[in-house]
């Protein structure tokens, strides 16, 4: 009976402090979303940011840059802010934790990826590397219900 209470106990600990880290994480995805508003009238900015990582892109991420990221993004610079707010809101209130945090992660290694940041050894010390990913990845892979949460 004590070992049952002592797991259950875990298992709400645990899953409190994946609520923390899903408001965390939300915050950080809505405020990321806020710095590109000006995508959605203008893809300007996006396409310039592209054509400079192209300079310095790996084989590979020049080659994605050439053939998908920099050809679409006029429709990327309108998705991608959409795509931060959707996702760290529904973060932040708790709906659909894993889906919003699958997305964001998609997100988030498409943008490493492209700008070639994946290839190179520092990355494992960018604050945008590891605990960015490795916190939407426990996301993605924690309950689909977490405490405090909107549920459908």
């Amino acid at each position: 009976m004590g070992r049952s209470r002592y797991n259950d106990g875990m298992q709400r600990s645990a899953a409190g402090g994946l609520r923390v880290l899903s408001c965390v994480m939300g915050g950080f995805l809505v405020l990321m979303a806020s710095s590109k508003v000006g995508w959605i009238v203008d893809g300007g900015p996006l396409a310039d940011e592209l054509w400079g990582w192209r300079e310095s892109a790996p084989a590979l991420s020049g080659w994605y840059l050439d053939t998908v990221a920099i050809p679409g993004a006029p429709l990327f610079a309108r998705l991608v802010p959409l795509g931060e707010f959707l996702t760290g809101a529904a973060l932040l209130v708790g709906f659909r934790p894993r889906v919003a945090a699958f997305v964001a992660l998609l997100m988030v290694i498409n943008f490493h990826f492209a700008m070639g940041l994946l290839f190179q050894l520092a990355y494992l010390t960018n604050g945008y590397g590891p605990p960015v990913v490795g916190s939407l990845a426990a996301l993605a892979l924690g309950p689909a219900r977490l405490p405090f949460s909107v549920h459908r």
